[in-house]
């Protein structure tokens, strides 16, 4: 089980004072938005050039492994709350994918293929959002995606905390501080969606430079060489 990480100030741990969630929702992010994007744009696109040969490969076993698409879209938030379709490499058999999204993976999920066991462990499956990234729906690091709906603790997200629309305030990303704190995966539990959401918006008010590659470094460790996908 992931732990709790102690260097964050108690103000993590409980409702953000002062503004409320509709306010938060309404003020600008923080400036440093052109910069972000231009280390977007140049890191995603050297990204796809220097694996094409491991994403071609994927592709290819993905699609002679099961039937069925290679790339799985879904619909998620993205800034404001706008819809937009993320891409994923396909990790469960085609006709037992779930694109409300609101009935969330397990360990052992019997849905994955064998491949998808892999590629969910190394996070290889998350890849293709660099795609996303290029489009401008997604940032290399923010508030990870979620579908319409996203349940926290059984209940809807924005029902379970209300500063949830909070974290919309910015591109949503392809890793966050959220994930390399160990608070990934379900949300059933109300310790864990609870976590999740305070280190989401803890990233949106102390985002920088510095942070966005402490937290990159921090996945390319955490996720593609200690495995910690399912």
């Amino acid at each position: 089980m992931p732990t709790e990480s102690a260097p964050l100030s108690n103000s993590v741990h409980r409702p953000f004072q002062g503004a409320g969630a509709a306010d938060l929702l309404l003020l600008p992010a923080p400036p440093r938005l052109t910069l972000k994007r231009v280390f977007d744009v140049t890191a995603a696109l050297c990204g796809l050039i220097a694996l094409a040969p491991l994403l071609l490969g994927i592709a290819l076993v993905v699609k002679c492994t099961t039937p069925g698409p290679v790339l799985f879209r879904q619909q998620r938030h993205g800034q404001s709350g706008k819809l937009f379709k993320v891409y994923k490499f396909r990790t469960m058999h085609s006709e037992q994918c779930d694109q409300s999204g609101i009935r969330q993976s397990v360990t052992d999920d019997p849905r994955v293929t064998s491949v998808g066991r892999f590629l969910r462990r190394s996070n290889f499956d998350e890849m293709p959002q660099l795609f996303n990234v290029l489009k401008g729906e997604m940032s290399l690091v923010g508030p990870r995606p979620h579908v319409p709906g996203m349940l926290a603790a059984g209940v809807p997200y924005e029902q379970f905390d209300g500063r949830y629309q909070s974290r919309h305030r910015v591109k949503p990303g392809i890793t966050g501080l959220a994930q390399v704190e160990g608070y990934r995966g379900e949300t059933k539990d109300a310790h864990a969606a609870r976590m999740r959401l305070n280190y989401d918006l803890r990233y949106i008010e102390t985002q920088s430079m510095a942070l966005d590659l402490k937290i990159i470094f921090g996945t390319i460790v955490r996720e593609f060489f200690k495995g910690n996908g399912y």
